[in-house]
């Protein structure tokens, strides 16, 4: 049992940041003999290193103390803290069990006090678990708005986060973004309390995260990592700083430090008993799986993420159109878009579809996505989506010329981005769209720098397509790049709407090509044609 000096100790430990040495003397004390502000301080260094049962144990002590002193606002701020950290590790009736307490106490407290805006803020969070977006904003305004009058910097940022992701999710980005900047601004300036600090942080980014903000992302994650580094034991948030990491070395190319961080990110969620955020962590990891080539593993970390609750999806789609499971691919995107989502889930899904739909040869589709995909891009990033995407259906739908304007844009804005890949691939389409134009040569240096670059990556499968884009500098019979490309499926045995689907062509465009090489190698059958490809060293 602790003695006063060892109680004094751990206040002044606490009040300086030391998390574990205030942990470590408090969790040695009798908690019936403390007072109910040490309690929720208690709570507070346990909250942050991970600890969530002596957390509860703690505030549900402060609580009865506030409760038997009469002091109601004090027992509606650990009912709400009670509430919020039960929610935070999935435990949903207890999250609301301790709303109820605390909206109970609301007659005491009065309607325009602090509390009633804390309890706001827990109402958001119900609405929001049940998709009840109107209501979850209404709720969000009303704790923003009780958090400005009572002049309570917690609940200002905590609201303004509020605020924010759900104008992102009603498709009012520009104002959502003023939000989270905002609460950015007040956290960063050091006014808030610590685990309040760390759920705006974390929320905030996320958000980013959802719309490719990653100019954002990148601003903000540098100052969570610098939050997180100086305190000392910390453990929550630090899985969420981990996984923000590793989505930036992800989009940056760093392949092998992404997969790390991810796995980083994935054990602190466990340690801090936040299992279901693994979800997250492997479906991000499958995207650089499946990038690198690893399939199989690849497959695996997407089932993981859906064993975690988390939607693998667009990711496990494209996966599927990898392994030439093109219906399958197919199905996934259709089944996505239409469903009722917001703007932000659409973000996601929207340039997997466009992928989707030109290998499936549905030219128009992929118009249609890329059109919506346009009107929906708020960010340089998803503008060069949109752009790489209107290239890529130019070029399918025969009009070389008209792409290059769209990819030439895509390709400036992916350098900006640090998003090697990314420009890597534009870089592809460039060289496709160069090629049918007759201009060999330029189109083979965009190849040969884009398959330098995949090689670098480790890219191995968008460095094999593109290997095998770039035809011998003198075809034989006068061939072009393009035709070769068609003559060698002709001799994989493809059949014309297969073709148009691999190269991403109208099957009328196929045609006309196959009658060009039917013509230049003097044969009249796909046989034959094929014969050709083999003798001259083609394949």
């Amino acid at each position: 049992m602790a003695v006063a000096g060892d109680v004094e100790r751990a206040r002044q430990a606490y009040a300086r940041g030391d998390w574990p040495e205030a942990y470590d003397i408090w969790s040695e004390a009798d908690l019936a003999g403390l007072l109910a502000a040490d309690l929720d301080d208690f709570a507070t260094a346990a909250e942050l290193l991970g600890h969530h049962d002596a957390t509860v144990v703690a505030l549900q002590q402060a609580f009865r103390l506030h409760e038997q002193a009469g002091d109601a606002p004090a027992a509606v701020r650990a009912a709400v803290r009670l509430a919020m950290s039960c929610a935070t590790h999935g435990e949903p009736a207890l999250f609301s069990g301790w709303s109820a307490r605390a909206q109970a106490l609301l007659p005491d407290v009065g309607a325009d006090s602090t509390e009633a805006g804390w309890v706001a803020f827990t109402r958001m969070f119900a609405h929001l678990t049940r998709g009840e977006i109107p209501q979850a904003s209404q709720q969000a305004d009303l704790a923003t708005e009780a958090g400005r009058r009572n002049r309570d910097p917690d609940l200002v940022a905590m609201g303004l986060t509020g605020q924010g992701r759900l104008r992102l999710y009603t498709d009012r980005i520009p104002d959502g973004l003023a939000c989270l900047d905002e609460a950015m601004v007040r956290v960063i300036a050091g006014e808030c309390t610590p685990v309040i600090a760390g759920h705006v942080y974390c929320t905030a980014i996320e958000g980013c995260q959802e719309i490719s903000d990653f100019g954002r992302v990148a601003e903000w994650t540098a100052a969570l990592e610098r939050w997180c580094s100086a305190q000392p034991g910390l453990l929550l948030f630090t899985g969420q700083c981990a996984l923000h990491r590793g989505q930036l070395f992800r989009m940056h190319g760093d392949w092998a430090e992404a997969l790390d961080e991810l796995e980083l990110a994935a054990q602190r969620y466990v340690e801090a008993g936040s299992p279901d955020a693994i979800g997250l962590t492997s479906r991000e990891s499958g995207d650089v799986l499946r990038l690198r080539g690893d399939l199989d593993e690849a497959d695996v970390a997407y089932q993981r993420a859906a064993d975690h609750g988390c939607d693998p999806q667009p990711g496990l789609a494209l996966l599927w159109l990898a392994r030439g499971q093109d219906a399958a691919a197919l199905a996934a995107v259709e089944r996505m878009l239409v469903e009722d989502v917001g703007a932000v889930a659409r973000c996601r899904v929207l340039p997997a579809a466009v992928e989707v739909f030109l290998a499936s040869g549905q030219v128009e589709r992929a118009r249609s996505a890329t059109d919506e995909l346009s009107s929906l891009a708020c960010t340089e990033v998803l503008a060069a989506m949109a752009a790489e995407c209107s290239g890529a259906v130019e070029l399918a739908d025969d009009d070389p010329a008209g792409a290059l304007p769209f990819l030439r844009k895509a390709g400036q804005m992916w350098a900006r981005a640090s998003a090697p890949y990314d420009a890597a691939r534009t870089g592809v389409l460039r060289g496709r769209a160069l090629a049918r134009l007759g201009d060999v040569d330029a189109s083979r240096r965009e190849l040969e720098a884009a398959r330098d670059c995949f090689r670098r990556l480790g890219a191995r499968p968008a460095a094999d397509r593109v290997s095998s884009l770039l035809a011998p500098a003198a075809s034989p019979a006068g061939l072009t790049a393009r035709e070769v490309e068609v003559l060698r499926l002709v001799a994989t045995g493809r059949t014309n709407p297969q073709i148009a689907a691999g190269l991403v062509l109208s099957e009328k465009t196929v045609a006309r090509h196959l009658s060009n090489i039917f013509t230049k190698l003097d044969v009249r059958s796909r046989t034959a044609a094929a014969a050709y490809a083999y003798e001259h060293g083609l394949m």
